[in-house]
C-alpha cells in the first residue's frame, strides 16, 4: 500500500482588516479569512493606530505588527489556531505597555 501526499498550496495574503471584534485577512485566491479577534490578544489590546501598522512577511504568507511584535500566518489561520502565547508572556506584556504608557 503507498500512501500519496497531497500538496496542499496555502494561498498568499493580500490585505489586512482589523474590527472592534475580528481580523480580516483577504487571500489572493478570492477568499477572506475572518477570525475573533479574541484569538489574537496583543492585537486585541493594541491601539486601533497599532492594528492598522501590519505589512506582509515570508513572501506574504505571513503578516506581521511591528509595534506589537505580533506574527500570524495564513497557514495557521486557515488551521484555525488561535495565538499560542502564554498567559504570563501575554501579562509581562501588558505590564510592560501600561508601564510605557505612563511614562515610567
Amino acid at each position: 500500500m503507498s500512501i500519496s501526499a497531497i500538496d496542499i498550496q496555502i494561498p498568499l495574503a493580500q490585505a489586512v482588516r482589523v474590527t472592534q471584534d475580528s481580523l480580516h485577512v483577504d487571500l489572493a485566491d478570492g477568499r477572506t479569512i475572518s477570525v475573533p479577534l479574541a484569538w489574537y490578544p496583543r492585537l486585541l489590546h493594541a491601539t486601533a493606530d497599532e492594528q492598522k501598522r501590519w505589512r506582509l512577511i515570508g513572501m506574504d504568507r505571513g503578516i506581521h505588527w511591528e509595534a506589537i511584535d505580533e506574527d500570524i500566518s495564513v497557514e495557521g489561520l486557515l488551521a484555525g489556531r488561535a495565538s499560542g502565547e502564554s498567559q504570563t508572556s501575554l501579562k509581562k506584556w501588558l505590564n510592560s505597555r501600561s508601564s510605557g504608557l505612563t511614562g515610567a
